[in-house]
């Protein structure tokens, strides 16, 4: 009617008791009455702001809700129904649990949205929620690191483009068809050096000096040679190409490359040049030791290898369980070894002379793999035997469970980023009309970031406002709606 009030009635002061208002609110289409008593608890947070705005007209109304229909007193929000439902529970508990399924960034977004602080979240769920960021950042990293590899900036001068060209080359198998050429012969190349240099060690393809001492065969020698070679030159060139010369010579992979590398010419220089300053017997020990640490070129297969840098990363994820494991195994060898000197001493041929030496014998029964060396004589000797075997597989066994489950989760988790990442890659094609240029420039400046130059190729790419956009490639709020799903 036209003479009846579209405001909330209020009293002789202009106001109406804000703990004796009574609202309703419409979330996604979810009604629930709400009262002031509980959402003057947290006055700051958007729902307290509804009863406190009634009496300033509808511009403050609209500025907070998305519709609102003043005859019922309801207020109309198209969020999402299931988060607001966890986040109404901090006017009644004081904290907030998520429920499982819904994706933490868009809780993340809810709460932002209803102007409730993440202090309120609880500690499981904030969990989540770094779990969650640190999986965006990855996969907003590969995306960046996948788009500066599909750009030429024009103003570099030749040397840049060249040292990016090579970098690529040596670094990135899947940038080119030349570039996995590349990773497949580094591949082949370290398997023959293995190869080889187990192959020198057989006595019958080994040839006798004039002074009568064993040697390699000279074809396995100059194999060997030119495997040497090609390792020396791909570390120089990645040396040269790389864009930080200082992190690329303390990397963990860099120094197992010199280490690879380095005994092939230590021995050169010795064999050569040592003959004049040491005797040839000390000369002839030195080499054999450096050519030992050839073994160290098989680690370079975790390189090229995605399986073993996955199982590298676990066992860094498992390292309480392996010192539990490694706990156990001690405390096991400490006591078992200790009563096996004492059970065996009344034996006059017993084998365990010492405690130190009977720890071998523990460590070898504790782990299933008895030598036969050193056993027990007495009846109670052979149960002692018999309890610490069992005790061992019962220690090794506890903590494998987990190990294994951080390889597997790690693994998996890996998987899921790199289809993130070629999925949002795909989107960036997707809008950007096949390369044409399209992009709008502030989404590019947010792509790339402010402060960093920006390629020619910047502009034929435009940032995917998909449901799996990846917030750190902008700074823009992006909120999803409840018709939105969380993939």
């Amino acid at each position: 009617m036209a003479g009846e009030s579209r405001f909330p009635d209020v009293d002789s002061n202009g106001s109406e008791k804000n703990e004796d208002i009574e609202i309703i609110v419409n979330v996604g289409g979810v009604r629930q009455v709400l009262y002031g008593e509980n959402l003057n608890r947290y006055p700051a947070t958007r729902l307290a702001q509804l009863i406190n705005c009634l009496s300033g007209g509808y511009d403050t109304i609209f500025s907070l809700c998305d519709d609102y229909d003043p005859g019922k007193r309801e207020f109309y929000f198209d969020r999402d129904p299931d988060a607001f439902k966890c986040i109404i529970d901090i006017y009644y508990f004081g904290e907030i649990h998520m429920k499982k399924g819904i994706c933490p960034i868009c809780f993340k977004n809810e709460m932002e949205f209803w102007k409730v602080d993440l202090k309120f979240l609880d500690d499981c769920c904030k969990t989540h929620l770094s779990e969650k960021k640190e999986e965006l950042e990855e996969i907003a990293r590969r995306v960046q690191l996948i788009l500066d590899d599909l750009g030429v900036d024009a103003s570099e001068n030749r040397w840049k483009r060249c040292q990016k060209y090579i970098w690529k080359l040596m670094e990135k198998p899947e940038s080119s068809y030349s570039a996995r050429v590349i990773a497949v012969l580094s591949f082949l190349f370290i398997l023959i050096s293995s190869v080889v240099m187990c192959l020198g060690t057989i006595p019958e393809l080994q040839i006798v000096d004039s002074e009568g001492n064993h040697m390699e065969h000279p074809t396995l020698d100059n194999i060997e040679t030119a495997c040497i070679g090609w390792f020396t030159l791909e570390y120089v060139l990645r040396l040269i190409s790389s864009p930080n010369k200082l992190y690329f010579v303390i990397s963990f992979m860099n120094i197992i490359d010199v280490f690879a590398i380095l005994p092939f010419y230590v021995s050169l220089i010795l064999t050569h040049l040592g003959a004049g300053m040491m005797e040839l017997t000390n000369v002839q020990q030195a080499v054999q030791a450096l050519r030992i640490m050839r073994i160290a070129r098989i680690f370079k297969l975790a390189r090229h290898s995605t399986g073993l840098q996955t199982l590298t990363y676990a066992l860094k994820r498992s390292f309480k369980e392996l010192g539990l494991l490694l706990m156990y195994l001690a405390v096991g060898i400490f006591v078992f070894s200790a009563l096996g000197y004492t059970m065996e001493q009344s034996h006059p041929e017993t084998l365990f002379k010492s405690i130190p030496q009977s720890f071998w014998w523990a460590i070898i029964t504790m782990t299933t793999v008895g030598y036969g060396d050193i056993y027990p004589k007495t009846t109670l000797g052979k149960l002692n035997a018999a309890t610490s075997f069992l005790c061992g597989v019962i220690a090794i066994a506890l903590p494998i469970h987990p190990i294994i489950n951080n390889f597997v989760r790690y693994y998996n988790k890996q998987r899921v980023l790199e289809t993130a990442a070629k999925h949002e890659l795909e989107l960036m094609e997707l809008y950007s009309g096949e390369g044409k240029v399209g992009g709008s420039k502030n989404e590019l400046e947010d792509l790339m970031g402010e402060g960093k130059e920006r390629p020619s190729w910047s502009r034929q790419l435009k940032v995917s406002h998909s449901d799996t956009f990846i917030h750190l490639l902008s700074d823009e709020k992006h909120y999803r709606t409840r018709l939105q799903s969380c993939k």
